[in-house]
């Protein structure tokens, strides 16, 4: 692992080769959930002039994205090869920001293999799946992807470049929010990068000031959102849904539950089975302790151990940060981990590099349990086949979610399979009684809703529309 940190080495070859081993499952996935109506159905999407004639819109250029794949021509498996792209390419941001931070925290300290064993750690947790494999994740990913070149060239610029790169970081910055809006803390990122520095003093105005170009942006980006109708529609839907008292445990919950996801892999889930919390209770006042503790922690940690600190301070100011904010109808979704697990994932590479050293029985472990995660994310992968496996693993996984066997029954109705059908409507109603969804579905299949095969052997069901949520 050693030599793998020099320069001119295959690093970089590893890291791309573990992602193509591990990636190559998700071009079985198909179009499933949230697929259709962002990727399928919106005629927004569908050509470079259908993209253009509805600008200017909220995300544009993940829709441009998705509208190149459609100009393409290459279909399902074109937005897979870019899916994959993007995720090798942010893993490869991730391996060379954390050979930066090792340089920073420690600098003393021999090179080592932990920013690649960390990279590899990012790239193939099967958590990521709901990011690369889900093609509808790529919003989470294709952000991320500019965040870290963002966050690279920013660290780069007094030692590679000067003022040019830091302008270069502000445009990759205000790139990442034209793709989704949860980057918007990446200036916070940068300041605890900063401080986590062990080669000098830290000045909070000298951070700032230097961060100037990335405000400028944050700015121009709030005063964009708050001037267009579409996203103060969105900012108002969402701040409905629940009160600042409500959605603060509501989030406490999620990161819990998401921070669950990381640690047991064999329980991803796309449905969490997580809704709003109706009060403070004994339990949430305790998370609400522990992640305060945790807090101070890591502001503890970033000058004592920077590395330590640095990593859980990114893990929770990158988890959900637009939840925090704005409320979800979902509290929690497995691709909001994605660039949160940076943190988690350099902690465990520079463990596993200091506990393996020089011993090839540990240095084979370690490959070994590289080679497992590996093994979960093209395993996680062949979930995303179809609806009928995307829905069934769910509702295996969540038994008391009314959405997952109702859309269950959809898909198992559409397979031309009416009687599991109905039995999956019923256990929608049994986990939640009068839930409208499930009971005009039923009612349809009831009535012969299923009509015969068409050439591709799908039956035909009068889907409640949106039958999927």
């Amino acid at each position: 692992m050693v030599e793998l940190e020099r320069p001119g080495s295959g690093a970089r070859w590893v890291l791309l080769l573990a992602v193509a081993a591990a990636g190559a499952t998700s071009f079985a996935g198909g179009w499933v959930n949230d697929d259709w109506r962002v990727l399928v159905e919106d005629p927004r999407v569908q050509s470079l002039s259908a993209w253009w004639g509805a600008m200017p819109g909220i995300r544009p250029l993940l829709k441009l994205s998705y509208a190149l794949n459609h100009q393409s021509g290459l279909g399902l498996a074109g937005f897979h090869a870019v899916n994959l792209l993007i995720h090798a390419g942010a893993a490869l941001l991730v391996h060379a920001l954390l050979l930066r931070l090792e340089r920073r925290s420690d600098p003393g300290a021999p090179a080592s293999g932990a920013a690649l064993v960390g990279a590899i750690a990012f790239a193939l947790h099967p958590v990521q799946t709901e990011a690369v494999t889900y093609l509808s994740g790529r919003s989470a990913a294709l952000a991320a992807l500019l965040a870290l070149g963002s966050t690279v060239a920013w660290l780069d610029a007094p030692e590679r470049g000067g003022p040019w790169r830091t302008w270069l970081a502000a445009g990759l910055f205000a790139a990442a929010l034209a793709v989704k809006e949860y980057v918007l803390v990446l200036p916070l990122a940068l300041l605890l990068v900063e401080a986590a520095d062990a080669r000098r003093p830290f000045s909070p105005r000298r951070a700032l000031a230097a961060l100037a170009p990335l405000w400028l942006v944050l700015a121009g980006a709030a005063a964009l959102v708050l001037s267009s109708p579409t996203y103060r529609w969105l900012l108002g839907a969402g701040l409905s849904l629940r009160p600042p008292g409500l959605n603060l445990p509501t989030q406490l919950q999620a990161v819990a539950w998401l921070t669950g996801q990381l640690a047991r892999p064999w329980r991803l889930s796309a449905e969490p089975g997580l809704g709003s919390v109706e009060g403070w209770t004994p339990s949430l006042a305790a998370l609400a302790a522990v992640l305060v503790a945790l807090v101070a922690l890591g502001s503890w940690l970033l000058r004592r151990r920077p590395a330590a600190g640095l990593a859980l301070l990114w893990y929770l100011l990158w988890l959900s940060p637009t939840g925090w904010l704005v409320p979800r109808g979902d509290p929690a979704s497995e691709r909001q981990l994605y660039l949160a697990l940076v943190g988690p994932a350099w902690l465990a590479g520079r463990w596993l590099v200091a506990w393996a050293g020089a011993a090839t029985a540990r240095r084979a472990a370690v490959a070994g349990l590289l080679l497992a995660l590996g093994a979960g994310f093209a395993a996680r992968s062949l979930v995303y086949r179809d609806e009928l496996t995307f829905w069934a693993d769910a509702a295996a996984k969540v038994p008391g979610s009314a959405r997952s066997w109702n859309n269950l029954g959809v898909a198992l109705a559409e397979a031309c399979r009416p009687a599991e059908a109905e039995r999956a409507f019923e256990r929608s109603l049994q986990a939640a009684p009068g839930y409208l969804r499930a009971e005009l579905n039923l009612g349809l299949l009831r009535q012969g809703g299923v009509g015969g095969p068409d050439a591709l052997g799908r039956c035909r069901f009068p889907r409640i529309d949106p039958v999927r949520e």
